[in-house]
């Protein structure tokens, strides 16, 4: 009974932090801006799709990295082809490099954009003192939030 609880307990866990991942893809508008900016507005959808797929299949990879370890079981069964496994690794993590970082970029982009529009947003509920402070409350509870991971040493937890 205990462990059905703790499988319920995480996944419940792993879905909110998933639907806040997408929260912020949505709320930043990222992917209706990269169909707008390529003019394929008709694939929004398969946009969509391919953000949620690929969020899947990282937190997967990160959850169950030790089951995950590819190029490891590839070197085990074809050990004469290591040299040519790795110059294959070495250029997926390049790419894959290239791709992550026009993403975290994109996604910078989009998320200061928005920045600009709490003052509006603001004006417009009626929210005239105080929002500095609000935005120092998130800025602190983020640092917080970052102290403990590296203090507690959380990061470590992985094997």
């Amino acid at each position: 009974m205990r462990t059905i609880f703790l499988i319920v307990l995480g996944a419940s866990y792993g879905l909110l932090a998933a639907a806040g991942v997408f929260t912020v893809l949505v709320a930043v508008g990222l992917v209706p801006r990269f169909a707008g900016k390529t003019h394929t507005g008709k694939k929004v959808v398969l946009y969509e799709e391919m953000v949620i797929f690929g969020t899947l299949f990282g937190c997967v990879l990160s959850v169950f990295a030790r089951y995950c370890r590819i190029g490891a079981w590839l070197q085990e069964r074809f050990p004469a082809q290591t040299e040519i496994l790795l110059g294959a690794g070495n250029g997926f993590q390049a790419v894959f490099g290239i791709f992550a970082g026009m993403f975290i970029g994109c996604l910078a982009l989009a998320i200061a954009e928005m920045l600009d529009s709490i003052p509006i947003f603001a004006r417009r509920v009626s929210f005239r003192h105080g929002l500095g402070f609000a935005i120092l409350g998130m800025a602190a509870g983020k640092l917080c939030g970052s102290l403990v991971y590296f203090w507690a040493e959380l990061h470590r937890t992985v094997q």
